[in-house]
């Protein structure tokens, strides 16, 4: 095959995906599920559900992670200028029901350790990356955060959580829904 023999499609007038054809479209990636957590100036603990994280660079180590800008708890941890990603296990759906909700005091009741960087850790996750804010661009109604890692702590070797059309897990993404308080509907990231 040549590339005079391929045939492109007359370009014709379409218009941009709606955001819940983005959701949907979007959702047949499956991604880990993080709780971003920080402290606020005032000394309160704050986090937030994130699924939009990943690796950028190991020289130097860099992660990012992508946050709504209508969120509350990332302009406090962006004022800090530090933070922790926490790695969720398969079980810890009340963890990310608890921190994807816009509803509750993420905190109460909830048993969790300031770290020797000043950021909240969560018992029970697979990992904790800790990390200075590096670089932080606008990109639609999101931030894209770099973080350079300062520390990594491997908690436990369970099975991930993973998010996939609107579910936990893959295996039936129909039968296993995302808690009510945390669907697509709320704001979360």
């Amino acid at each position: 095959m040549t590339a005079e023999s391929l045939s492109v499609p007359e370009a014709r007038e379409e218009t941009a995906p709606t955001p819940l054809q983005m959701r949907r479209a979007m959702g047949n990636f499956a991604s880990g599920v993080t709780v971003v957590t920080g402290v606020g100036r005032d000394g309160d603990p704050v986090g937030f559900a994130c699924q939009s994280f990943a690796s950028v660079s190991l020289e130097p180590p860099l992660v990012l992670f992508c946050a709504d800008h209508r969120g509350r708890a990332w302009p406090r941890i962006r004022e800090s200028g530090r933070f922790a990603v926490n790695i969720l296990a398969a079980e810890q759906t009340d963890l990310c029901s608890r921190f994807g909700s816009g509803k509750g005091r993420k905190y109460e009741g909830l048993p969790w350790e300031l770290s020797r960087w000043g950021t909240p850790s969560l018992r029970g996750v697979l990992t904790r990356v800790h990390a200075d804010v590096h670089e932080v661009r606008g990109a639609g109604d999101h931030d894209v955060v770099v973080g350079r890692v300062l520390a990594l702590e491997t908690v436990t070797d369970r099975q991930p959580m993973l998010f996939f059309r609107g579910g936990f897990g893959v295996e039936s993404p129909s039968a296993v829904t995302a808690p009510g308080p945390w669907d697509w509907g709320d704001h979360w990231g």
